[in-house]
């Protein structure tokens, strides 16, 4: 019962927050896939123990207040995951010099499905 009135109460919100123009959920640090399915999500391998890997990509959006970059990046086979856009967080440094559209080559540290890009050059 009480698993079915926060349900209920969750769901409301939702609604009501989306009928205004407003997210339901607030940003997190947590990446955000914009081209990949539910499914293809629930396939991709989440390390467990932090894995660096080495990408290329283009510079979708950035929001330095935030901390974060959105890169449509190629696939990162160190971590099983496909070519998709995402958004990593980023320390301000790092996100100096780059702008939106840029081609990229970057640096991140993954782990479960949390992503920083730890260092970007323009290629």
């Amino acid at each position: 019962m009480k698993n079915a009135v926060l349900s209920t109460a969750v769901l409301t919100l939702a609604v009501s927050l989306s009928a205004c123009g407003q997210d339901a959920l607030p940003p997190s640090d947590q990446p955000t896939v914009e081209s990949t399915s539910d499914a293809a999500m629930d396939e991709m391998a989440m390390p467990t123990e932090a894995k660096k890997v080495k990408a290329s990509g283009v510079v979708t959006a950035i929001d330095t207040a935030a901390g974060t970059i959105t890169l449509d990046h190629e696939a990162m086979p160190e971590v099983e995951w496909p070519a998709m856009t995402m958004t990593f967080s980023a320390k301000p440094q790092v996100l100096e010099g780059v702008k939106v559209g840029d081609k990229v080559g970057f640096d991140a540290s993954i782990q479960g499905s949390a992503a920083e890009v730890t260092a970007i050059s323009k290629n």
